[in-house]
């Protein structure tokens, strides 16, 4: 199971094949994903603990325990934990190509920038 630690938190990947992946995601208390945005992916967002704020597109919003969210391919986005438990979603990615390297970074909080 490949699993990565990020400045926000981590991630672990549960399931991949060829045309989806499905990620559990945890976000830390106060901190965010960068802003950015896949051109090959679209994503399926599914919050199972915690609260989610969400921006999509120039819309910012919140999604709680059991609710979802649909982030668009080549949409601008970001995923962030405004609360102060951890933030916990499941992410299923489907497009043609999902690797890592799919990330356009357009700010960041961490001095990350460009594509991962």
């Amino acid at each position: 199971m490949e699993k990565g630690e990020r400045p926000w938190g981590s991630y672990t990947v549960l399931e991949e094949n060829r045309n989806y992946k499905i990620k559990r995601i945890e976000v830390s208390p106060g901190h965010r994903l960068s802003l950015q945005m896949h051109h090959h992916r679209s994503e399926h967002w599914i919050v199972v603990s915690g609260t989610a704020k969400v921006t999509c597109r120039e819309r910012e919003f919140i999604v709680n325990v059991n609710e979802s969210t649909f982030i668009p391919m080549g949409t601008v986005h970001r995923l962030e934990n405004p609360g102060i438990i951890p933030l916990t979603i499941i992410e299923v990615q489907s497009g043609e190509y999902l690797g890592e390297d799919d990330i356009v970074r357009l700010s960041d909080d961490y001095q990350r920038s460009g594509t991962q």
